[in-house]
């Protein structure tokens, strides 16, 4: 790993980044164990409480674009309404919702635009496999 991809970062992207990395622990834990009991409900918590500080970080991570906001921006809303989908559902009663809103939002808002964090050039490639 070049840990100097890391450090010569600006703080917001550290932030970012260290957000991301422990919503994906914390999500991948929050997936395989049991559901519904108090360890899980708090690892949920946690959870969102990482994709939330992921997704505002991201406003200010303007890198690729010159400035302005480039495609991979799309997934600030979509983590932002899966958020408030999970919590709807889930404070409704709503398993099947709320399970559905978790689960798209750690695939669809964590690790799909992790993988194209992960495309040549850029900064996580640089981390990685540089």
């Amino acid at each position: 790993m070049n840990w100097k991809a890391f450090t010569e970062a600006s703080l917001v992207i550290q932030i970012h980044w260290v957000a991301a990395m422990l919503a994906l622990v914390f999500g991948i834990v929050m997936l395989i164990r049991r559901k519904g009991t108090a360890s899980h409900k708090m690892i949920g918590r946690v959870f969102i409480g990482l994709m939330l500080v992921t997704a505002f970080s991201s406003f200010f991570i303007r890198e690729i674009n010159r400035g302005s906001f480039s495609w991979i921006h799309i997934f600030i809303p979509i983590t932002l309404f899966a958020s408030w989908e999970a919590i709807y559902y889930i404070r409704k009663g709503n398993l099947r919702r709320h399970k559905r809103a978790v689960i798209g939002m750690f695939f669809g808002a964590l690790l799909i635009p992790g993988l194209f964090t992960l495309l040549p050039g850029r900064r996580m490639w640089m981390l990685f496999f540089e």
